[in-house]
């Protein structure tokens, strides 16, 4: 079909970069890198518009692309649908406000070609896991993501950055090794590799004891992914070491991408959600919530802070999933794009302070906010964001979240999310008083806001912040809409793609 061939692309730009980036950097001039690397990312940001527009004009809920012309089971194919356009928009938003704010943040790293072209390779994997119909092919784009990721924490070579890219290599090594098992798993049992396929397969010839058993190995191994508790030991210290560049990737977007989205995708339209997923996601996700914020409380470095705030907010994104209502699932996907804004743009918060007045250390700073007005609005409104307070973005998602769980009956668990964003202010007044506010240090006198990229960056990050509400206006909620009626459609989504496929 010729409205799908754009969908390649998503794979192909971030890959072409990569390659041209490691491959010329070195010998043309850092303009030329800092241009070339904000055009591919501009160029990603504009075809997800541009699909998203697609798949609404089309007609049809899913458009396929069949690579060398096989049509599926037989050939791999691409798939874009809802979900897909809405992950694709969040990724790639986020990524190019990183890489504009990157432009001045990565020169005091040693080489800014080296860095631009972990990053391609790292968006290559979230965009090829994203878009991927092929349960191997997810596995291999998660690898290439997760592979770059671990050398983009370790980039600053420092010992505290080495020891926590270990780490979390080790920990993703031992969640691949599940997810890898539990696809093999499928294969052996399905005889097929395609989502849709496996799908129709598993739909048509039960097994008592496969699926609770794989569905228990995708469970550690996409849990570890996404840092939930009690699979979040890595995440504090390779979000807190990485360059805040990658910290807000991989936080903003990464732990989304290769844990919730994969997640989803399967639970939902493979397996089909039952009761039992449902009971085993919202636990994790209301565990995760409170456990983690209870830990950022005594947290003093900033990063680290931020580090644990994105394990409690990731607990709300997979307590409105699990859920399983159409209302729980707005609310959980709404919460995944509100907190990729805001959570990146605190971290880049928190590299603009780094690179401004070389510390990460509450007790170091006082009073920046007469030296750094636009770092202190702007962390001020991300601050309000992941609080839920209104009317920022925030407020809505948490808000639908907690009417969802109402609605089922879970009074509990709609408390565990009021509790949460009570504990979560109070974590990030403590930021707001002893980083922006109070009197400023004799140290500090000199001090000056950081360059225009980054200040764009951040001003932009907090205006969506501040409109993102505006998402649930009926004109703008066919963006979320979508998503959620593919994970509504459960395994009917087998039909869908396979028929599309096959036009």
């Amino acid at each position: 079909m010729f409205n799908a061939h754009f969908i390649p692309l998503f794979v192909i730009i971030p890959l072409l970069g990569a390659f041209l980036v490691s491959l010329l950097g070195k010998y043309l001039k850092r303009a030329f890198v800092d241009i070339f690397s904000s055009l591919i990312c501009f160029l990603l940001l504009a075809i997800s518009f541009f699909g998203l527009i697609t798949l609404r004009n089309s007609g049809t809920s899913v458009l396929a692309y069949k690579i060398g012309g096989w049509i599926p089971p037989f050939g791999i194919c691409m798939v874009f649908d809802g979900l897909s356009a809405f992950m694709l928009l969040t990724v790639n938003l986020i990524a190019f406000f990183v890489c504009i704010f990157s432009l001045n943040y990565m020169e005091k790293y040693t080489d800014k070609p080296k860095f631009f072209t972990l990053f391609f390779l790292m968006l290559t994997g979230m965009n090829g896991l994203v878009v991927t119909g092929d349960l191997f092919n997810l596995f291999v784009f998660l690898e290439i993501a997760s592979i770059a990721s671990y050398a983009l924490v370790a980039f600053g070579t420092e010992a505290e950055e080495l020891e926590a890219s270990f780490k979390y290599a080790i920990m993703g090594s031992v969640a691949s090794s599940f997810i890898f098992l539990g696809i093999a798993f499928l294969y052996g049992f399905t005889s097929t590799l395609n989502m849709a396929d496996m799908s129709r397969v598993l739909s048509t010839k039960p097994s008592t004891w496969l699926v609770p058993f794989v569905s228990v190995l995708f469970l550690m191994g996409f849990g570890l992914k996404a840092a939930l508790v009690p699979f979040h030991a890595w995440l504090p210290d390779a979000h807190s070491s990485a360059p805040a560049s990658i910290s807000a990737m991989l936080s903003g977007v990464l732990i989304k991408t290769l844990g919730i989205y994969a997640m989803m995708r399967i639970f939902f339209n493979i397996f089909g959600m039952t009761s039992a997923y449902s009971s085993v996601l919202m636990f994790l996700g209301a565990l995760s919530m409170i456990v983690a914020v209870i830990l950022a409380l005594s947290q003093w470095d900033l990063k680290r802070l931020l580090a644990y705030h994105s394990i409690s907010q990731i607990g709300y994104v997979v307590l409105g999933i699990g859920l399983g209502t159409p209302l729980g699932i707005l609310g959980g996907l709404f919460h995944l794009f509100n907190h990729s804004v805001f959570k990146s743009l605190l971290f880049l918060n928190s590299g603009a302070i780094d690179y401004s007045a070389n510390t990460r250390d509450l007790k170091e700073m006082s009073g920046l906010k007469e030296k750094m007005p636009v770092t202190a609005n702007t962390n001020l409104i991300a601050s309000m964001s992941i609080a839920g307070i209104p009317p920022f973005n925030g407020f809505w998602s948490k808000l639908i979240i907690i009417f969802a769980c109402l609605q089922k009956g879970y009074v509990g668990y709609g408390l565990v999310c009021v509790v949460g964003s009570i504990l979560t202010l109070a974590s990030f007044m403590k930021v707001q008083k002893y980083a922006f506010l109070g009197e400023l240090k004799e140290k500090y006198k000199n001090l000056k806001e950081v360059p225009w990229a980054m200040k764009l960056s951040m001003i932009s990050l907090a205006a969506i912040c501040v409109l993102g509400g505006l998402l649930l206006l009926p004109s703008l909620k066919f963006f979320l809409n979508d998503a959620v009626n593919v994970l509504l459609e459960g395994r009917n989504y087998a039909g869908i793609v396979l028929g599309a496929a096959s036009r």
